[in-house]
């Protein structure tokens, strides 16, 4: 029940992780708002959480866009006076080899404007009120492969890299003015952004459902981190012996691909 009465603010919440974490978070007593571009899906999510007896707010927005970010910062200050808690879940993955990636600078661009400045924009127009209330909460959605790193997601891994490392800069400089932080590391998780490789179909993932739990863990419990325990482990190994970790593994994820490829195929 400690989520009762906090106004947490949840981008990337439209479906997927981000609406199952705003669900289970309005269950508990939170006001939540929901960021996310796409209004119709927005409008559907809030209303579902409603008609479960939450409260739930609406607040359409691109995040890459700076003018948009700080208008949106503006009106959820006036509609409730603070956000307690960001949890910047809002996230664009590209899957492709960095030998096909060499003339596409552009996608790193893309990831980054989503998975990193536009976290850092919505947090910098944010903690000036955290600030003044002398407290807030900042949590930012990851992935276990900054843990373990694995091939061709080369600009969706430096994106999450970026705002891990950013978080970490937070915490140092702020954390004694009442600022804190939680990176989420979350395996592979059935939504729409996974759906889009065709492959993964085949592959056992963790359900939106469930990973809606771990946002609402770092909401609640205001750890550093959440992972998984093999997550905590490969973090561990790549401190000590990362060249050995990754030389081992990297075989062993093509292997992977190649089995959910033909998986795939025969479903």
């Amino acid at each position: 029940m400690r989520a009762h009465g906090q106004v947490v603010v949840i981008t990337g919440s439209s479906s997927g992780i981000g609406a199952a974490a705003a669900r289970q978070l309005a269950e508990r007593g939170a006001t939540v708002c929901l960021l996310a571009r796409r209004a119709g899906a927005l409008d559907a999510a809030v209303s579902d959480i409603r008609a479960r007896g939450g409260d739930a707010h609406a607040y359409p927005v691109d995040l890459t866009d700076d003018a948009a970010t700080t208008d949106v910062a503006r009106r959820l200050l006036a509609d409730h006076g603070r956000v307690d808690t960001l949890v910047n879940n809002a996230g664009r993955s590209i899957r492709r080899p960095i030998r096909e990636s060499l003339d596409r600078v552009h996608d790193h661009e893309r990831v980054l404007a989503v998975n990193y400045l536009g976290a850092v924009r919505l947090t910098h127009a944010l903690l000036p009120s955290m600030l003044d209330h002398g407290r807030g909460h900042v949590v930012f959605s990851s992935t276990m492969s900054t843990q373990l790193p694995v091939p061709l997601f080369s600009a969706y891994l430096a994106s999450k890299s970026a705002l891990e490392s950013y978080a970490r800069s937070l915490t140092a400089e702020l954390g004694t003015s009442g600022i804190t932080t939680t990176v989420v590391h979350f395996p592979m998780v059935r939504t729409e952004m996974s759906g889009a490789t065709e492959i993964y179909s085949a592959m056992r993932m963790m359900d939106a459902e469930r990973a809606g739990g771990w946002l609402v863990k770092a909401v609640v419990d205001r750890p550093t981190r959440v992972t998984s325990l093999s997550g905590a482990v490969a973090q561990a190994g790549m401190s000590v012996l990362p060249g050995v970790l990754i030389k081992v593994s990297a075989p062993l994820f093509r292997r992977m691909d190649r089995d959910l490829a033909r998986r795939s195929q025969r479903s």
